[in-house]
């Protein structure tokens, strides 16, 4: 008996050309797949912010990979307390309070103040003008009742694999929640 196991038929060019197809097939499918596999997992979740984990850090007005932010700042009405000082609206020590530039927190005027009756005033988020820098949020939870946060505007927003803000995000705020509850509100526990 001989020791050495016998060899292989040698391989002809038409067996390695029907393996390579083959092979190149699978892999192209199996690439299809995960392609696939991606998308359908971004078609049933969208990115959003969890108004509970934002530092308020602006990375949502730089990071985003659209020109202008599709993080929007918006106001639960239902736990403002229309103050006629509104520290998301002025800046700390206004020198008077109007809607002068000077007296406005918001660098792009994106929020409407009208007066409802003395003392209260009705704030409004004009999201078209709306950079996502936060600037309101971080005034009105530091100093007011926490009514404004940032979320994300899914007719604005691309839903991008890996968010680039999420990527940056310093609170680990952003996250994948389903596509028939994209909006993480806000509520008085938080």
């Amino acid at each position: 008996m001989d020791p050495t196991p016998p060899h292989p038929p040698p391989v002809t060019r038409r067996q390695f050309l029907r393996d390579g197809t083959r092979v190149a097939a699978m892999t192209g499918l199996g690439g299809l797949v995960g392609v696939l596999a991606a998308r359908s997992t971004a078609a049933t979740t969208v990115w959003q912010i969890d108004p509970s984990k934002c530092l308020r850090c602006d990375r949502c007005a730089t990071d985003c990979v659209l020109e202008q932010s599709a993080v929007k700042c918006v106001h639960a009405h239902a736990i403002c307390g229309y103050c006629q000082l509104c520290t998301g609206y002025f800046v700390p020590e206004p020198s008077d309070l109007n809607t002068a530039a000077e007296n406005q927190l918001c660098p792009t005027a994106a929020i409407k103040r009208t007066f409802v009756e003395d003392p209260y005033y009705e704030y409004v988020i004009d999201e078209k003008l709306c950079i996502g820098c936060a600037k309101c949020v971080e005034g009105c939870n530091r100093f007011g009742n926490g009514s404004l946060f940032l979320q994300i505007r899914h007719d604005r927003c691309v839903n991008c694999n890996e968010c680039s803000i999420a990527k940056v995000c310093p609170g680990d705020a952003f996250r994948r929640v389903p596509v028939q509850h994209p909006y993480l509100l806000k509520t008085m526990s938080h």
